[in-house]
């Protein structure tokens, strides 16, 4: 594929797979965040993710444990390493989780948002004559394997009449699938923001359909069940989420200012980081890891369950822990407008 084909402005660092996606990539150690006691906690972190919110929202001062993070580029491999008690705590989709429970990984979902799936989409290029996701048939997608996108798509294309067989899926990582997509490899990329925003600021595609309505628009912290057993690192993720669950809400009131930090810590240009957040990141209200949530994500699995993905049933249930709810709203809570 000739480089030339793929501007540079359109390629996002491969650092920038956000916690909704899938893949194989491994963790680096990142920084220590100081903070008094004894206890060290230690968070899978993603480029511009919870360490960037909790820092532009001043919720990492006055801490009474240490915070190691360590960097992922996307929540498959933050899992791995939450199974494997090297993190304690870590961010992800709505479908990393469920995957991670098929292979019997030892995970706790503690905490969730609930956001807005407009940046869920699957885009063509804008020559396309693709209007309606019924035509997807017989073409080609592109998505990340057992990413909440791949979710998406299996949805979108049930709602449209059509199944994942009747398309040819591309299994691409967000770069690969970025570079078919403006070269014309692919009829169409399902895929979640900044991508979303990212392609349509630069004018290379539109939106075909989005994942409003269609999926549930979850995103979970996950921790170890190790952690939740020690009463220190207890203590400590629960300081941890209330200070998570504000950082947020500062986010929604102060959209421009959360946009700059973004842009300069992932590199995204500043228009494509503010429409992200616009559209997808200022939406997510704090919830409550409750029956319907169970339910939802128990949907997720039966699914890939159904198409062979994930090797057997999956008791998503089993794989939560209500502690940290408190008086936190149900999970259908309506996302930000």
């Amino acid at each position: 594929m000739r480089r030339r084909l793929v501007p540079a402005a359109l390629l996002l660092p491969l650092s920038l797979l956000l916690t909704s996606c899938g893949g194989s990539s491994s963790a680096s150690t990142g920084t220590d965040t100081d903070g008094s006691g004894s206890v060290t906690l230690n968070v899978g972190d993603q480029k511009g993710g919870s360490e960037a919110i909790l820092r532009a929202a001043g919720e990492l001062k006055n801490l009474h444990y240490k915070i190691k993070w360590s960097t992922f580029t996307s929540g498959p491999p933050l899992l791995e390493a939450v199974n494997a008690k090297a993190v304690d705590i870590g961010g992800v989709g709505n479908t990393p989780p469920v995957f991670a429970a098929g292979a019997g990984s030892k995970i706790a979902v503690v905490a969730a948002w609930h956001g807005a799936s407009k940046g869920d989409a699957v885009l063509v290029p804008s020559g396309s004559k693709l209007t309606r996701p019924e035509q997807l048939k017989g073409r080609s997608v592109a998505v990340a394997q057992g990413s909440s996108a791949h979710y998406q798509l299996v949805a979108s294309l049930k709602a449209a009449g059509l199944s994942l067989k009747d398309v040819k899926v591309k299994y691409l990582q967000p770069a690969d699938a970025l570079a078919a997509f403006t070269s014309g490899k692919v009829d169409a990329w399902a895929v979640w923001d900044p991508y979303t925003s990212q392609v349509l600021r630069s004018g290379r595609g539109r939106v075909l359909t989005t994942g409003d309505g269609i999926t549930n628009g979850l995103s979970f912290q996950v921790a170890a069940p190790s952690a939740l057993k020690d009463g220190g690192k207890t203590a400590a993720i629960r300081d941890y989420l209330a200070r998570l669950r504000r950082a947020q809400t500062w986010v929604f009131g102060h959209q421009e200012e959360w946009a700059k930090v973004w842009a300069k810590e992932t590199g995204l240009p500043y228009d494509v980081a503010l429409a992200s957040v616009k559209r997808t990141n200022a939406t997510r209200v704090p919830v409550a890891v409750d029956k319907p949530l169970v339910a939802s994500e128990q949907r997720i699995a039966d699914t890939f369950t159904g198409l062979k993905l994930i090797p057997g049933k999956v008791d998503f249930g089993g794989f939560v822990d209500t502690r940290f709810n408190g008086d936190l709203p149900a999970s259908t809570t309506p996302a930000r407008g």
